[in-house]
């Protein structure tokens, strides 16, 4: 696929494959997109009650349909250096970029905090991308990085998530990713409470979670987008 680098709204990067018509990130701020839909509606709802007393474990198994820029990861990576939780995290994707794409890509000077440098999060947001595919490194003390280079329909799923997030390309580019077999196959290898998040709050997405077992909420989305998805696995179903 070849890719074009665009400028979003809020300054972050984003990628446009003219064969698809589409866009890695919203044109409306990738880095806003990622934190509102992932971290905020995600990783700390999901902290919240990794923290409870009766948690049996404060790790909080993560997969990612969709590595992309790398940039869901990333943030996950920095957010988890504020958390108590340990995390592991398994991301897919089955066009990998180019070191040349990569390189380009500016997030980390954007996500500069009094406690890093740009040059420490170019580091890190590098180690991401040079990590081995199809193994498992630690980042650091508190996350594990599993890359694997496929796509959720081969790939055989065996753990047992706390959190999906789920950022494939659109219904309109990618129908079969969001089609009833992918989402029961999720279903399956989710954890009992476990919640999916998607940017998409498309109507026939709703009804197939619904349909599958999955308890919907919808959420206000991010700028350019009037609602988002989390959806839970129920315990009872």
């Amino acid at each position: 696929m070849q890719h074009k680098l665009i400028i979003t709204e809020d300054g972050s990067h984003s990628l446009f494959v003219e064969e698809l018509n589409e866009h890695y990130h919203s044109i409306h701020g990738a880095i806003r997109e990622s934190k509102h839909v992932f971290i905020e509606a995600g990783l700390k709802h999901v902290s919240k009650m990794k923290c409870l007393p009766e948690s049996k474990t404060r790790q909080i198994n993560i997969l990612e349909v969709g590595f992309g820029t790398g940039l869901n990861t990333f943030l996950t990576v920095l957010e988890s250096q504020k958390l108590e939780n340990t995390i592991d995290y398994i991301t897919l994707e089955a066009f990998p970029l180019t070191g040349q794409v990569i390189t380009a890509l500016n997030y980390s000077a954007l996500l500069v905090e009094q406690a890093n440098s740009a040059m420490a999060l170019q580091l890190l947001f590098n180690m991401i991308h040079l990590a081995e595919w199809n193994a498992k490194v630690w980042l650091t003390s508190k996350f594990k990085l599993h890359k694997i280079h496929g796509t959720l329909q081969q790939v055989e799923l065996k753990d047992q998530f706390d959190l999906v997030y789920y950022d494939a390309f659109g219904p309109t580019a990618q129908p079969e990713m969001w089609e009833e077999p992918v989402f029961f196959k999720l279903w399956n290898a989710m954890s009992e409470n476990g919640i999916l998040v998607t940017y998409c709050a498309k109507g026939s997405v709703k009804r197939i979670l619904k349909a599958i077992g999955f308890q919907l909420e919808s959420l206000p989305g991010p700028p350019g987008k009037r609602e988002m998805i989390r959806a839970t696995k129920i315990a009872s179903h």
